[in-house]
This record gives C-alpha cells, structure tokens and sequence, in this order.
C-alpha cells in the first residue's frame, strides 16, 4: 500500500478528477436514468470545461488538452471504420444476400430442425468472424424464430445461443466486433504497434471454440425445460400464450356500448382480460363491479396474438379497423403480424402518434407487449422503449419490408418471392473490402470507406437507408469513452494505474497479470459497453506491458478477448438486447445460462494463451 501511495503521490492532481469523471460517466451508463447520449455527452463537455479551468503543468497539447484535442475521438480512424462497416452491412441486408443460406437452412429444418439449428449457428459464428453482429443478428432472428417452431421448442432455446454465438465469432478478426477496431487503435494512440487482421484469430479462436461447444450443449440445460416449451406451445395454439395490451376505443355506436361487467369481467369479451378503463381523465382498475362502458371510454385489454386475430377474421370488429382496412386493401392479403423495437431505433422514446405510424409504416399498431411492466397508457402516447414487441395489423406481401431500417425487426421469417435484387453485387463489395484488409491491400479505414461508398454508388443503398444505419448512440457513446481515455492518459491515469499494478504485485509474472486483467475486463464489460470497457482499459494494458519489459500484443488481444465476454447481461452487448424480446428473457436468464460462460473462457485462458504468447 505504501508503495502505491508513493507512486499516486507523483501524479498530478488533475488525474483523480478524471478517475472520478470516468466512475460517474460508467455509473449513469448502467443505471440509465438519462438518455446514453446526454451522459456521453455531459462527460465530454465537463472534460473541456475542467482541463481549460484546470490545464496540466508543464508545454504542449498534452499538458493543455484542449476541445479539438479532447474532442478527436468524433474523427477517430476506428469510429469511421465501424461507420461504414454498418453501413456495408445495412447493404447486405437491405439486398438479401443472407437469403441464400436462410433458405438453405429452412430447406434443412423442414428435415431435421435440431440439426439445421446447429448449422445456423456455426454459420453465425463465422459470418460475425467479419460483418457486424447487428446485421447477423437481425438477419438470423426470424430464421432461428421459425426452426424453434419447427422443432417444437420455444424460442428462448434458440435466440441466446444465437446471441452468444455472433458475440464469440466477433472475436476472431479485426473487423468482428466494434470492440476490437477500438481496442486496436487504442493501443496505437498508447504507444503499441499496430495489430493486422488476423491477430487476434488463434487465441480468440482457443476461446471462442469451447465457449461455441458450451453453448450448443450446456447452455440448453440451463435455458427454459422442455416440459415448458411445449406447454408454451400448446397455448399459444390454443389461443393463449404470449399476451398484448390492446386498445379499444369505444366510438358511437361500436358493440360495446352499454357492456357492464359482471364480477371484474366483461362477458362479451370473455377472451381477453380488461386492465382498465379511461374515461375522460378518470382511470378506472379492476375489479370492475357494475361499470357499463360509455362512448368516449377506452378499455384496455390483454389479449394473445391468436385472439386478435380471430376478433379480426371473425368481423366482430371491436378495435374499429378491420372493415376499414379491409375495403382499402382489398387486393391484398391482410396479415397481422409481430415486429420488435431493435436497439437504436429512431422510434425509441417517441410514441406512435409522434411518428405517425400507420402513414410511416403501411401498418396499424394492434397491440404491445413490454417485458419489464405492465402498461396502462393509451396506445398513441406510449413512448416505446428497446425491446418492445408490436403486434400488427398490415399487408402480408409488405411484412418483410418492416426491417430493412432496422427500426422495427419482424419476428417471423418467410423467403422472398423473387431473387433478391444487388444481393450479388453487395457480396462482391463486402468481400472485396475483407480481402483488402485482410491482405493488407489498403488500410481498414480506407477500404470500409470505399466500400460504403461502393454500396451506396452502386444503388444497393441509397443515402436515407445508409445514414439510418449509423446509429448515434454508437458514435456517441464511442466518442465519450475515447475522450476519456485520452484525458486518463494524458492525466497519467494509465500509466498510474498500470504501475500501481506492478507495484502491487512486484514478483508476479506477466501471465498473472494477464489473468487478473481478463478476469477483471470480463466482468466490467457486461455492466459497461463493451466498446466502452476496451477503449477504457487498453491504454492501462498497453502500460503495463510497457512497465513489465514485455510486447504489448498479449496484453492487447486480452483486452479484445475479455471485452467481448458479454454474456452475463442484456446490457453488455447490442445482441444480446436484440434477442431479449423474441427469447422472452429476464436480465437473470442470461445471468443463469451466460454467466457460467465468462469463468469457462477465464479458465481457458489462464491455460492456454499465456502459453501461446511464451509467459
């Protein structure tokens, strides 16, 4: 202690503020009380404002952070290469050129769903290996949505191995993850040398493989029985199962006019359960005892997806839309149909009316289903949260389309009609793009620029559907954690931090300290982002490479490796967010079945790439 005493004491003051900024800013990101933009950008603005108050001693930039230094991160090479790699993988999804394989496996499944379910999570893990997870991810949803179905088995078998998978093959290369392209030119700005396209392959790989082993054959253990599945399934197909909160707004002359409820319920609709009944600014809640419904009251309900539909197919009509839209679509086939609010959506916190969703989509909001409370507002005011699932009301032919923004994400899968239009040209673009990273043709920012570019020239994109792709959470939230990176290392933070850990433990070798950094990377990672935890922690690795004597690539490739073990939490990865909705999960299903994970992979670690890098 006393030896870490003296090292602080040789540290200027500054570095516990940004110690004390980089707490704050990590605990507003976990509690999320404000909006993740705000608190990035709170955490910015305090950090010009405090170094222009409060300037380092000593010449130069790095004793005079100023806002173009601090404010860098926004023009960082690896925040532009994540950039565009959405962008690149916006174009393959926007043509379809996944469809291929899709259909492929549908074919599989219809045969042997068990054994499809395992090759489509084979093929994620080796399509993450080099295009985004988010893509991959919405891509496969439906996919795997539909094998489940096939093999009689809920989907939360199926959506948190598909999680995991894309996370372990991200791994594996470069341009994988968002994590590692931080994490790389982190190290670059710290000092190190700069890591090529592959070198992370053979460990992550060591890694990735038992973890891939221990999701398809332990983790089904650990996720829902299968007595409940099937139990799931029976309701559903009898008309129970998942339920929607639905909104009827009694109009003059609809059916329910003068309906009095008898014992908290309403007899005329005795398949759906009431929540409430608003009338003018009143609320009324159960139990109902002897209320008749008025014209003006709105009664919200909770009803399954298989009753709506019968209430639709039926001509009862009591959400005032199936006539209506049944003259008006008279050509095509109504449908209703499921969609997710995906992570980053533009319709996140603003309510349908705000988006005027029927006119924006072509389909009308039946019902909304919310994980974490019950809802009691009326349809048009709710402010829809990542996560949600709507039920809709809309073309059959059209469902397809609600996910090519990747604002809603439909949860039901069907193959297109026709070849997809660019899928070709997409797959030429984005192998063109790996082969000149790969072989070191171009540099990655250079060449995920042209083939953005190449996507959007080409007409697979057009500039609306590629600027939607970028999501501002990401560039925010990635621009904050680099100019707080930069203030912990200019402030010395880093290297005090590296050495306190030395210090520490003066006769410890470096693959100890490999571990402790893992272990520690690991956990962080599924409170914080994971692009967050490696950008925050590289420098402080690089350091400590740089204090032990040692190249800095093993300590590098751990930060890469522990950053990306986002299992324990929804929060830690984007798709583990994305597959929370179509699973049905709880924040403690994934601390149940992908906690277990993170000790595995530490424990493997500690074995094997110590070894490989000779400590």
């Amino acid at each position: 202690m006393e030896n870490i005493l003296n090292i602080a004491a040789q540290y200027p003051w500054q570095m516990w503020i940004v110690f004390a900024t980089i707490l704050i800013a990590i605990t507003l990101f976990m509690i999320e009380r404000m909006p993740l933009e705000l608190t990035a950008l709170s955490a910015i603005v305090w950090l010009i404002i405090f170094f222009h108050s409060f300037p380092l001693s000593g010449e130069g930039e790095n004793h005079h952070p100023s806002a173009a230094f601090l404010l860098a991160g926004f023009a960082n090479p690896a925040l532009i290469s994540i950039l565009a790699l959405l962008v690149i993988g916006q174009g393959l999804f926007q043509s379809e050129a996944l469809e291929r394989p899709a259909r492929i496996l549908a074919k599989i499944g219809r045969i042997h769903a068990l054994l499809a379910l395992i090759i489509t999570l084979i093929l994620v893990f080796a399509i993450s290996a080099f295009l985004n997870n988010t893509p991959v991810t919405v891509t496969f949803i439906p996919i795997l949505a539909a094998l489940a179905r096939q093999n009689l088995s809920a989907p939360q078998k199926t959506m948190m191995p598909l999680s995991f998978a894309c996370i372990l093959g991200g791994m594996t290369t470069l341009i994988g993850s968002s994590t590692n392209l931080l994490a790389a030119q982190s190290a670059v700005e710290a000092g190190a040398d700069s890591i090529l396209f592959f070198t992370p392959t053979i460990p992550a790989l060591m890694l990735a493989i038992p973890g891939l082993l221990y999701v398809m054959i332990v983790m089904p253990y650990l996720l829902p029985k299968d007595s409940e599945d099937f139990a799931e399934t029976k309701r559903q197909r009898s008309g129970g199962g998942r339920q929607y909160v639905s909104f009827i707004e009694i109009t003059p002359g609809h059916g329910l006019i003068h309906a009095r409820a008898i014992a908290g319920l309403f007899p005329a609709i005795h398949d759906m359960s009431p929540l409430m009944v608003k009338r003018g600014e009143e609320a009324l809640l159960p139990p109902f005892e002897d209320i008749a419904l008025r014209a003006g009251d709105t009664l919200i309900v909770s009803a399954s997806r298989q009753t709506l539909t019968t209430d639709l197919q039926s001509g009862r009509d009591l959400f005032g839309i199936s006539k209506a839209e049944q003259n008006e679509n008279a050509a095509e086939e109504l449908a209703i149909t499921e969609a997710i609010v995906a992570p980053g959506s533009r319709m996140i916190g603003r309510s349908l009316s705000q988006l005027v969703f029927r006119s924006e989509t072509g389909f009308i909001a039946m019902g909304i289903r919310r994980q974490s409370r019950m809802i009691r507002s009326q349809m048009h005011n709710i402010r829809l949260e990542a996560g949600d699932v709507l039920l809709l009301l809309g073309p059959r032919a059209e469902a397809r389309k609600l996910g090519q923004t990747h604002d809603l994400l439909p949860l039901e899968w069907s193959a297109p009609a026709t070849k997809p239009e660019g899928a070709l040209k997409a797959a030429l673009i984005f192998a063109a793009t790996i082969l000149a990273v790969a072989a070191n043709l171009l540099p990655l920012v250079t060449a995920t620029l042209l083939g953005a570019t190449a996507m959007i020239a080409s007409g697979i994109l057009n500039i609306r559907q590629a600027a939607r792709s970028i999501d501002r959470r990401i560039i925010l939230l990635v621009a904050s954690a680099l100019s707080l990176s930069a203030a912990l290392d200019v402030s010395g933070g880093a290297n005090f931090l590296a050495r306190a850990v030395v210090g520490a433990t003066p006769d410890a070798e470096p693959a100890i300290i490999l571990s402790a950094l893992f272990l520690i990377i690991a956990i962080i990672t599924n409170v914080l982002s994971n692009a967050a935890a490696a950008v925050l922690f590289t420098p402080v690795a690089v350091s400590a490479a740089f204090e032990l004597g040692v190249h800095p690539e093993a300590f590098i490739v751990t930060v890469i490796l522990a950053a990306n073990c986002s299992f324990a939490t929804p929060i830690g990865h984007q798709a583990n967010l994305l597959v929370m909705g179509p699973g049905r999960y709880r924040f403690r299903d994934y601390l149940k079945a992908g906690g277990p994970l993170i000790p595995l992979l530490w424990l493997v670690y500690i074995f094997l790439i110590p070894r490989y890098y000779g400590f």
